[in-house]
């Protein structure tokens, strides 16, 4: 049996993760704080018919040897966190990172989640919380007679009241860095969890220790490029059609084989 058809069946099933991947990139190109997604894909093991400087007499070697490929697979979706462009809103309690560093975010269960959505709302007790009702971690609470609210580059939030021009300072905003950013696990609801591969947070004010500095007014949108992802998608596909091609192409040449039985 031909191995081409095996081969190729690896490389159609392999464009199909890439076109997912990217179907899932545009679908959230309007998602706030929203980190594109790469597929990372690795050759399959070889069949060494000749081993490269075998001898092929008793004073010469293979220069090159013989091998045979078996296809490709998908071995990882890698995040690129890089940054997204920054969209002026106006609103008090719209935050931005302009830099490394993520919000966190206390999640139902006690564990923290990390984001970068930083649309972030007031509930019924005045605690920050994202859209989803999750409180920020440390927890803001803003009193109901305060009348403006100020968010510095370093996290100090702060309110005034009335026609008090001085502020008063009710908490900081906390940012958390990873080593390896790529490694945090997307759960969904525009938040990743740290695992072994990310490393452990380092939480600190912003513009401390490499984290990024606050932006009150902003917001951080999707870091996808539309004219990017539509040219993978036509190379996925034509890359989809050549497998596909080689399948039909093996199938002729055995036709061809069964023919000549005949």
């Amino acid at each position: 049996m031909m191995t081409s058809l095996y081969t190729s069946a690896t490389g159609m099933s392999a464009q199909q993760s890439q076109i997912d991947t990217i179907a899932n990139n545009l679908a959230n190109v309007n998602t706030n704080g929203f980190k594109q997604s790469r597929n990372n894909f690795q050759d399959l093991l070889y069949s060494n018919e000749i081993v490269a400087g075998s001898a092929t007499s008793s004073n010469t070697i293979s220069p090159t040897g013989l091998h045979k490929g078996h296809g490709v697979k998908l071995i990882g979706t890698q995040k690129v966190f890089t940054q997204g462009n920054l969209t002026h809103t106006g609103h008090d309690l719209d935050v931005s990172i302009d830099g490394d560093g993520f919000f966190q975010v206390l999640r139902p269960n006690g564990s923290i989640g990390y984001s970068r959505d930083g649309a972030w709302q007031r509930d019924a007790n005045g605690r920050v919380v994202n859209p989803d009702g999750y409180p920020m971690e440390p927890e803001i609470v803003i009193p109901p007679e305060a009348t403006k609210l100020v968010i510095s580059q370093d996290g100090v939030v702060q309110i005034l009241v009335g026609d008090d021009p001085t502020p008063t300072r009710i908490g900081n905003i906390q940012l958390s860095k990873f080593i390896n950013p790529a490694g945090l696990n997307p759960i969904g609801k525009n938040l990743f969890m740290a695992t072994a591969a990310s490393g452990t947070a380092v939480t600190s004010d912003p513009g401390q220790d490499g984290i990024g500095m606050i932006s009150q007014g902003f917001l951080e949108k999707s870091n996808v490029s539309v004219v990017d992802e539509m040219v993978n998608m036509i190379v996925a596909q034509r890359a989809y059609e050549v497998n596909s091609k080689s399948i039909q192409t093996s199938d002729n040449m055995l036709q061809t084989a069964v023919n000549i039985v005949r």
